[in-house]
């Protein structure tokens, strides 16, 4: 039999609905029970911002070995949390058990790979490899069971920015993304450049909140003929604004910075609902959280004619029921994951039949 027929009858045989889920990408070591691919039953998030913070940013290292003894335990709580034992027990046994494969660092990546093909393998269940960012296109959905599609989804994050038009679980292409530097990386750069802390995003927020986002005409990178973002520029002049002019605040500069980053996002994402016929947009990842983003996405979507959708910001971060979700829709379409598969630190947006590059704008 075919790898492909094998695939398909095996993802055809899946009738189960209670998966399990770990993701430790990054800093945050998460597991979570998700039922029918929408229903959270637990999710628990144990971060790391405390220990990295001392560095200014994410030590591979020390995020590995906080995996390493926080996995156990995080899976536990979460198992105990639907009524489960770590052994499967409970009146519905997990049914399948998911894991971020990548995009991440690889150290902490193979922590939870390694944790789920033990978990799968004892149980005698089908382990599931997820795309991170193939996860977070799935916080909408598991507090919006109903979401109307098509809808474009704007993904932010530190490592990642991109625009995807979903039209439903496993089916999505690639419209546009970032050609330099991702929102969060921008985010956490600025803010480090002012002396704000870590992690950058919530604290060019809370500056934000005290300053002037029209203190600071910052230029708002247009790429023409597209629907991508480039941020590396208005990185540079905000530090070429500061050294010319210490005197002004790191609060109007946050404010300032902050105008010109969502004035890029949302323009563009707007463009890209318009030109593909999407009756919503959706915001995901980290930068989701925003609260200047969130407040404009909210008003400019719906004055466009537009459903949106924003998930609360514990579904923005990284945390387990978003590759939960998505490990179960994958399931059923594909089938599981060969036990031999490995973290890839480098995984892109990968899926198949999507368009990698930017769609050129009508």
């Amino acid at each position: 039999m075919s790898e492909a027929a094998s695939a398909s009858q095996a993802a055809g045989h899946f009738a189960g609905r209670r998966v399990l889920a770990l993701e430790t990408s990054c800093d945050e070591t998460a597991a979570a029970v998700v039922d029918d691919g929408h229903v959270v039953v637990s999710s628990v998030v144990s971060s790391q911002v405390d220990l990295h913070a001392r560095y200014g940013g994410v030590v591979p290292e020390v995020a590995s070995r906080a995996h390493t003894e926080l996995i156990v335990p995080v899976v536990t709580e979460a198992l105990a949390g639907a009524g489960l034992d770590p052994h499967g027990g409970g009146e519905r046994p997990i049914e399948a058990v998911a894991a971020t494969v990548g995009p991440g660092l690889v150290g902490a990546l193979l922590v939870g790979v390694s944790a789920a093909k033990s978990y799968a393998m004892g149980w005698g269940v089908p382990f599931i490899g997820v795309n991170h960012l193939e996860g977070h296109l799935y916080a909408s959905l598991l507090e919006d069971p109903d979401l109307a599609y098509p809808v474009v989804v704007l993904l932010v994050s530190g490592g990642h920015t991109l625009l995807v038009r979903m039209d439903g679980p496993g089916r999505y292409e690639v419209v546009g993304r970032t050609k330099d530097d991702a929102a969060g990386e921008a985010f956490d750069k600025v803010a480090r450049y002012l002396g704000l802390g870590y992690p950058g995003g919530p604290a060019i927020d809370r500056a934000a909140e005290k300053g002037d986002p029209a203190a600071v005409s910052f230029p708002r990178a247009k790429l023409p003929g597209s629907f991508d973002f480039s941020f590396s520029g208005l990185k540079t002049a905000v530090v070429n604004y500061v050294r010319a002019h210490p005197e002004i605040s790191s609060e109007d500069v946050a404010a300032s910075f902050q105008r010109a980053v969502t004035d890029a996002l949302l323009e563009k994402t707007l463009e890209a609902a318009a030109a593909t016929g999407a009756v919503g947009i959706c915001l995901a990842g980290g930068v989701a959280a925003n609260s200047e983003l969130r407040r404009r996405a909210a008003e400019e979507g719906e004055a466009a004619g537009l459903s949106v959708f924003l998930p609360s910001r514990a579904m923005c971060t990284d945390n387990a029921a978003m590759i939960a979700s998505a490990g179960f829709f994958r399931l059923r379409a594909k089938g599981p994951t060969a036990l031999d598969a490995g973290a890839e630190p480098g995984l892109g947006f990968r899926e198949p039949g999507s368009t990698l590059g930017a769609a050129r704008a009508s």
